[in-house]
């Protein structure tokens, strides 16, 4: 490998074809760990929750459920209402919007989980399977390829200490 890199050492060349999917193994796994970083912030833009649900999925354990910051928003308009009270103009238009604000924070809630599920596990099980999977095989076929440069240097300085001695003689 050292000597392919310096020039000094015959480099077996793999097919274009699948040279060009190694290209786009490479660049496929590239952009998946992109979106699917940039997706986990967009979902959950606090990093320190970010880690705290990393470290419940590796401990194989279940993440606590979060009030979402529409929900909290509801629960204190819910409140603010009850201190102002339900019958003023006030206290109504907060119960209603603080029940709509309630609604779209367990639809936001929803959109996480089934963003979770659906579109980052797919993506996940890529990169710790399938991509696994190629990077292991590649470093196979890379050690395979340079043991039989090898062995082709071997036999080309054996045919020409062959040769060589043939001469000689």
């Amino acid at each position: 490998f050292t000597e392919e890199k310096l020039g000094q050492a015959e480099k077996t060349e793999l097919d274009a074809h699948f040279e060009s999917l190694l290209a786009r193994a490479d660049c496929t796994k590239n952009w998946t760990e992109k979106i699917l970083r940039q997706t986990e912030v967009l979902l959950q833009p606090n990093p320190s929750a970010r880690v705290e649900e990393f470290l419940y999925e590796k401990l194989d354990r279940k993440v606590p459920s979060r009030v979402t910051n529409g929900e909290l928003l509801a629960q204190y308009m819910t409140e603010a209402a009850n201190d102002f009270g339900p019958g003023t103009p006030y206290g109504k238009t907060l119960i209603k919007v603080g029940e709509t604000q309630r609604r779209l924070g367990a639809a936001e809630r929803d959109f996480i989980h089934h963003a979770s599920i659906n579109f980052l596990t797919p993506l996940r099980n890529f990169l710790e399977g399938d991509w696994r999977t190629i990077s292991k095989e590649r470093r196979i076929l890379q050690n395979r390829r340079l043991d039989l440069d090898a062995c082709k240097a071997r036999l080309k300085k054996a045919k020409a200490a062959e040769a060589k001695a043939a001469v000689i003689f």
